[in-house]
């Protein structure tokens, strides 16, 4: 695994673990040499991801469409930056630059772009683990909708066969290295 993308929130939240779990995600995905793919912006967790990686030396790649790079989110400081017409090619080009996928705490861009690249592997676009870093409990309601729907028979696979939910950073990065 050499690469993995970052779905994360443009917000901080409300809670400061919620930033430590970000940090300590980047930190060890850097001390692991992995690289990361994420949105490009500056702001709330995606910002905290792209300077605890840049503090680190690590490699950090951001996707941004040209809307939010002409509203001045855009982290132009970190490894590699480009611009895309919108969130099609966003999503696109960051699902080919990466080996894995992780959602961080976020809104529903977070869990449009986990619950896409997730749909993607179900219909064999691609064969890449997925995860949620679980901090705080965080996606619970989540997870409890996606048994809800297995339950009511909507999915192919549950959640629990699809993607790792894990509460602590560097568990989620041992079991996604080791699902690759």
């Amino acid at each position: 695994m050499k690469r993995i993308a970052i779905f994360c929130g443009s917000k901080m939240g409300n809670e400061p673990v919620y930033e430590q779990a970000a940090r300590e995600l980047t930190e060890a995905l850097v001390k692991k040499g992995i690289e990361i793919v994420y949105g490009g912006g500056d702001v709330g967790l995606m910002g905290v991801v792209a300077e605890t990686a840049l503090e680190n030396n690590g490699i950090i790649t951001g996707v941004i469409p040209d809307k939010l790079y002409e509203m001045e989110v855009a982290h132009t400081g970190i490894t590699k930056l480009y611009r895309v017409k919108d969130m099609h090619e966003r999503k696109a080009l960051m699902a080919d630059l990466s080996d894995g996928f992780i959602a961080l705490p976020g809104g529903v861009g977070t869990l449009e772009e986990m619950t896409e690249v997730m749909t993607w592997a179900q219909i064999g676009y691609h064969n890449k683990p997925c995860a949620f870093l679980n901090t705080k409990g965080y996606y619970d309601h989540f997870i409890a909708f996606f048994d809800h729907m297995e339950e009511q028979g909507f999915l192919y696979k549950s959640l629990h066969d699809q993607a790792i939910v894990e509460s602590e950073p560097v568990e989620l990065i041992a079991r996604l290295v080791a699902k690759s």
